[in-house]
């Protein structure tokens, strides 16, 4: 039995899940998400209380129990709460700046700005021009689109320069040194 398989869900006030067939609905007060349920894994709401069963011991079904689980507390927990990123542009002159229909515009030494289209459902916010907080119920898109923000102008091992997560610790390395032999 899969150990994360078997832990169940607790579900907050105000979220309600529906289930039709292959496909689960989740409604909470931040938005609604929905996916499909893989073949052979069930799903038991009672008691505000979300069970994931698989209805066979196969290989195909045990490989699911858990992924199928962790997908559904995700569509739980972002109805509720929400996700977030927190990332941090490091850089003499690098900053960031919303324009208008919802795009980035981001100046990070190129020689001319970067401009990046902020997917439905995601919010960015700017602090500073310099921290952005990448915000949404979705934990898949929006952990993707701090990775493509951040893959824009990835730090630098020299001068550490660059789109970072908050928090994450770059690897510097020396540069030439002059000297005599």
């Amino acid at each position: 039995m899969s150990r994360i398989g078997k832990k169940q869900i607790a579900l907050p006030d105000g979220v309600k899940v529906h289930q039709e067939g292959d496909a689960v609905r989740v409604d909470g007060p931040k938005g609604v998400l929905s996916a499909s349920i893989p073949k052979g894994i069930q799903m038991i709401v009672e008691n505000k209380q979300i069970t994931i069963q698989r209805n066979t011991d196969n290989r195909y079904d045990r490989s699911f129990h858990g992924l199928t689980r962790t997908l559904v507390a995700n569509m739980v927990t972002g109805v509720s709460a929400g996700f977030e990123k927190k990332l941090e542009i490091a850089g003499v002159g690098y900053r960031a700046e919303l324009v208008e229909n919802n795009r980035l515009k981001l100046i990070v030494g190129y020689s001319s700005p970067l401009e990046y289209v902020i997917p439905e459902g995601i919010s960015v916010k700017i602090d500073k021009q310099v921290n952005l907080l990448v915000t949404g119920i979705d934990k898949q898109l929006v952990g993707r689109v701090a990775a493509e923000i951040r893959a824009l102008r990835k730090p630098e091992p020299y001068k550490g320069k660059g789109i970072r997560y908050t928090g994450e610790t770059v690897r510097r390395k020396v540069g030439k040194s002059i000297g005599s032999k």
